[in-house]
């Protein structure tokens, strides 16, 4: 059998937490700002957590399950 591969974009855009679970960032903070709220860019800047329900792709793409 091969090797089991990670996915390098995927190595790049998460990290998982001492708990299990999976950080992620958030979309539409990188260009077109100007039309976006000063609140709405904050919330952004926050990092979020991946729902449960993508929580076992992620997983197969870093290769952890």
């Amino acid at each position: 059998m091969p090797k089991m591969k990670t996915l390098s974009g995927a190595k790049k855009r998460f990290k998982l937490t001492g708990t299990g679970k999976i950080k992620r960032k958030h979309a539409f903070h990188s260009h077109i700002l100007t039309k976006k709220s000063t609140k709405r860019k904050r919330r952004l800047v926050k990092t979020g957590l991946v729902d449960e329900t993508e929580k076992k792709r992620v997983l197969l793409m870093l290769g952890l399950k």
